[in-house]
Formats: structure tokens, sequence, C-alpha cells
């Protein structure tokens, strides 16, 4: 998974705890806290999955077993309620 973007209709902000989006067509907000926030800055940037999982790992190396799937949870999540696209 690569070259994902923020939906054209969404708008994002950070937050003191993260990051919201705003899904300017349905008018519903959603917010990550700064792990997730911080993945969806790396991946915006042009990481991909395994980059941004790999960072994580060496952050928080007592989750370093599930990194990858979480990532690539978030990306799905994000993807379903149309706030990220490819």
């Amino acid at each position: 998974m690569a070259d994902i973007a923020l939906s054209p209709f969404v708008t994002m902000i950070e937050s003191e705890d993260g990051m919201v989006f705003l899904n300017q067509r349905t008018g519903r907000y959603w917010q990550l806290n700064g792990t997730g926030s911080e993945v969806v800055r790396l991946l915006l940037s042009g990481e991909t999955v395994e980059s941004a999982a790999s960072r994580l790992q060496e952050k928080y190396p007592e989750a370093s077993g599930q990194a990858v799937s979480d990532v690539r949870t978030l990306v799905r999540r994000l993807q379903a309620a149309k706030l990220l696209a490819r």
C-alpha cells in the first residue's frame, strides 16, 4: 500500500491529542490519537505501510509483533470511511 492521500472532500487538522478529519460530504468528524496520527503523517509523506510500521516498532518495541497488522487495519478503516484514497 503506497501512494495514500487524503480523499479530495476531506479536511484534516492537527489537534492537541492527534488529528481530526472532517468528511465534507457527510459532515462526520473522525479523530485519531497520537499514534494513529503519526501513522497517517508517515503514509501521507510517502511511506509504505511496512516502513511506517517499522518506525512504530522502533518507537514502541513492546508492540512490534503487531505493528504491520495495526497499520494495515488503520488504513483499511480510514479508506472504508472514505477519508483516505489511493
